[in-house]
C-alpha cells in the first residue's frame, strides 16, 4: 500500500505573482513541512498556459495572464521546487486527466492507501483534481489538508472545502 501527496499548482503566479494572495503566501511554510514529512510519493501539478491564453475560454473568463510556460510565474516556488523529485504534471485546465491516469496506473501496480491534496487554489484546481481523482478511484480515500490550501478568497476556500466534504473527501486541518 502506498500513500500519495498531490501538490497542486504551488507556482509563483499563484503565490506572490499575477494571482497571488496573502493566504497563498501564508501556506508556503506549511506546504514545505507537509512535503518534508510525508511518508509516500509526492507529485506536483503545474498550471501551464501558452501565449494564446487570452484567446482561451479561461482567458476570456479570467483575463489575467498567468502561468505562461517558461516564465517566472509558471515556475514552482523555489523552496518547493527543491523538494520535487518527480517530473511535474503540466496541466492546461483546472483538472488534470493525466494526473488521474497516472494515479490509476499506480493503483494497478500497487494499491494506493490514500491520496492527499494540498495547494492552490482550493476553489478551482484543488477541488477540480480531487473530484476528478474521486471519479477514477472511487474506493481510494481522498484527503485535503485545508491548512496547506488557500482559495481565491477565504470564503471561497471554505465553500470548496464544504463541497468536497459533501462528496466524501476527508478534510483535515493539520
Amino acid at each position: 500500500m502506498q500513500n500519495i501527496l498531490i501538490v497542486v499548482d504551488m507556482q509563483n503566479d499563484f503565490i506572490d505573482g499575477a494571482l497571488g494572495t496573502a493566504e497563498a503566501q501564508t501556506i508556503v511554510p506549511m506546504v514545505i513541512h507537509k512535503i518534508k514529512n510525508f511518508n509516500g510519493k509526492v507529485l506536483f501539478t503545474r498550471d501551464t498556459h501558452g501565449d494564446d491564453y487570452m484567446q482561451t475560454q479561461e482567458g476570456q473568463n479570467l483575463p489575467v495572464p498567468h502561468c505562461i510556460k517558461g516564465t517566472h510565474g509558471w515556475q514552482i516556488h523555489p523552496a518547493l521546487e527543491s523538494l520535487r523529485t518527480e517530473k511535474a504534471i503540466d496541466k492546461v485546465t483546472f483538472g488534470s486527466s493525466e494526473l488521474a491516469s497516472i494515479l490509476t496506473a499506480m493503483n494497478q501496480e500497487e494499491s494506493i492507501e490514500s491520496v492527499t491534496f494540498i495547494g492552490l487554489c482550493t476553489d478551482i484546481c484543488v477541488i477540480s483534481n480531487a473530484m476528478l481523482v474521486k471519479a477514477f478511484l472511487p474506493e481510494v480515500p481522498l484527503i485535503v489538508d485545508a491548512s496547506c490550501c488557500a482559495g481565491v478568497t477565504p470564503e471561497s476556500h471554505k465553500i470548496a472545502l464544504e463541497a468536497m466534504k459533501a462528496c466524501q473527501i476527508r478534510i483535515e486541518h493539520e
